[in-house]
């Protein structure tokens, strides 16, 4: 049996850079696999993002509505199986919990039942505090019979903000005694994911002096069993001396190229082996049953043979999440009874299946809103007839709009049965012929000429489009065919106090035009082709002396001498917005040359933030 955890930084990107999330899975050729951060709510899971063939799967979305954690955090548990029903696959679960608080698969909403499903050993914490932990979708628990397996994404917390902090040791302190609970029980428990947490030095790219005094790390090594504690970190029982054994990179920094990155993706257990002779020294689940477990670095995102972030590289787009999976393999592992897939499986979430609308369904959720518009109830053949009335409207032509008002008031749309089947004064003309065709003409040309105006105003504009000349018939011939017969009409195109005269156009147009008409190269004495021409030259002149002044107003940075990239402060704090400068290769350890060499400086001003 393999079983693999990945924090996928977003399931949506991962499915799209494999192809599918059938292919994903494939990928990782293993019989349970665990991924972290899918960045999923509820609402937003499809069968594509959840279901593949061959597989069973679990997950837990967020549920919480705080800022900045809506779509985030998230995890999911894939097994792989080849029968969903009466198997006695190990990776099937016989049983599955979103969450590991007992309260998300049985919390109603009634605050006085809700401490009848707290599950043993967090009877002393309130409630609130249980929800909230388990309110961002960061865990799912199956029980595979042998094992009882975690699947967590632990939180992350900045050493200044003390809220997440607390957050943090909450959630682990929760958790652990969950943990406990289980092993007094003789159960074992395997504890997959993103942590967050780098146990030692040895597993962190710039461990300080201050690093072993981090109390999150203090908790992680009480947990092992050199410590004290139950549980073997298993990729360091396999590999005790290596190093630069690194499971996630910053990536604004660039920081793979180098390698400088921390193992904060790991794999624990905890219990006894499945060997019933106790007298043989040196028994344990990990020498006993694990074959192997590493880390499958070829699915980092930089490759060899990638340009170096200071020879172009930064502007190529890698694909991949920030993280690696980890792996573990077991051996001497017997099937176990036969069972059925557990219902927490998305086979069973109507979010996944069964929510297919119909066009039939959509109309018929619409009623409501026309009820509550039109103040009256109407029946699902009447909202039919009145939907293709208002189709019928747009084909038909200004003399027949008359017909189609009575008929639209009559289904109730637009008054209420107290009304009378009258037009309104805005609407008077639908009871006369619509005389004024040519009036209506030039109002659809107006509003074309305006939307292709407000079109061409937001458009990106080149170089070029500054130095061509405006063509003065477009503006003309909008009111070259269209005369009008009421002299009170005003032009929409005028100044409000401007009346259009009896050729149909106005005074201010007549200039505008008059001004057009008359030749650039007439009035400057010189051939049109020649001044674009000049005009060019001046504009390349221009902008080579504007990419002057940005070089020469870029510092070198004093390791390299290489112009530095700018980077703006986006952490709450008095430096928010302000603009900086650094060494533009990517991070990594001080002794290589080649990597970042530190160089930092502030701009002169401030940025100012659009609110």
């Amino acid at each position: 049996m393999k079983i693999v955890t990945y924090n996928v930084n977003g399931l949506r990107p991962r499915v799209s850079q494999f192809g599918s999330l059938l292919k994903l899975l494939d990928s990782l050729d293993a019989d349970i696999i665990c991924f972290q951060e899918t960045k999923l709510s509820r609402q937003e899971m499809r069968a594509d993002l959840a279901r593949a063939e061959g597989y069973e799967s679990f997950f837990s979305c967020t549920r919480t509505s705080d800022k900045g954690r809506t779509g985030y955090s998230g995890v999911a548990t894939f097994c792989r199986v080849k029968s969903a029903f009466s198997s006695e696959e190990v990776a099937l679960p016989l049983a599955a919990e979103e969450g590991f608080t007992g309260l998300l698969e049985h919390f109603s909403g009634d605050v006085s039942r809700r401490d009848d499903s707290v599950v043993e050993g967090l009877e002393d914490f309130s409630v609130d505090e249980l929800l909230k932990v388990d309110r961002e979708g960061r865990c799912i628990i199956t029980d595979h019979g042998h094992f009882v397996l975690f699947n967590v994404y632990g939180p992350r917390a900045e050493c200044d903000d003390t809220e997440r902090i607390q957050f943090k040791f909450n959630f682990f302190k929760i958790l652990q005694r969950r943990w406990d609970c289980l092993l007094r029980r003789g159960r074992r428990v395997f504890v997959v994911g993103d942590l967050n947490i780098a146990p030692g030095a040895i597993d962190r790219c710039d461990a300080g002096p201050e690093f072993e005094k981090n109390e999150f790390r203090k908790w992680f090594r009480s947990l092992l069993m050199g410590n004290g504690g139950q549980f073997f970190d298993v990729f360091r029982e396999k590999h005790p001396e290596r190093r630069e054994a690194y499971t996630c990179w910053p990536t604004n920094s660039g920081a793979e190229e180098f390698n400088y990155g921390t193992r904060i993706d790991h794999i624990l257990i905890a219990g006894l082996c499945f060997h019933r002779d106790e007298n043989q020294g040196g028994h344990s689940f990990v020498s006993c049953h694990v074959k192997e477990c590493d880390i499958l670095l070829q699915f980092k995102r930089w490759k060899p043979g990638n340009t170096p972030r200071w020879k172009g590289g930064r502007n190529v787009k890698l694909e991949g999440s920030d993280h690696v999976p980890v792996y573990m393999s077991l051996v001497e592992i017997s099937n176990i009874q036969p069972h059925n897939t557990p219902p927490l499986s998305t086979r069973y979430c109507p979010q996944v299946y069964g929510c297919q609308q119909t066009l039939v369904s959509m109309l018929v959720k619409r009623k409501s809103v026309e009820e509550f518009r039109c103040g009256g109830s109407s029946s699902f053949s009447k909202e039919n007839t009145v939907l293709q009335s208002c189709n019928l409207l747009g084909k038909r032509s200004p003399h027949s709009c008359s017909s189609s008002s009575l008929n639209l008031t009559h289904e109730g749309v637009f008054s209420t049965p107290a009304e009378a089947p009258e037009c309104s004064d805005k609407e008077s003309s639908c009871n006369s012929p619509c005389t004024d065709i040519n009036g209506a003409k030039l109002l659809a040309s107006v509003e074309e000429k305006k939307q292709k105006a407000r079109h061409s105003h937001w458009s990106q504009l080149s170089l070029k489009s500054f130095f061509q000349t405006s063509n003065s018939d477009n503006s003309s011939s909008l009111f070259a065919d269209n005369k009008l017969n009421q002299a009170n009409f005003s032009n929409p195109c005028c100044e409000s106090n401007e009346i259009i005269g009896e050729s149909g156009e106005c005074d201010a147009q007549k200039e505008w035009d008059l001004q057009q008409s008359v030749p650039m190269q007439e009035e400057n004495g010189i051939d049109g082709s020649q001044l674009l021409e000049n005009e060019k030259n001046v504009a390349i002149v221009e902008w080579q002396r504007i990419q002057q002044l940005m070089q020469n107003s870029i510092p070198l940075c004093k390791g390299h001498k290489e112009p530095c990239v700018s980077r703006v402060v986006k952490k709450a704090g008095p430096n928010l917005g302000r603009q900086f400068y650094v060494c533009a290769r990517a991070e990594g350890p001080a002794s290589n040359p080649e990597a970042n060499c530190g160089y930092f400086k502030w701009t002169a001003s401030k940025l100012t933030r659009k609110r």
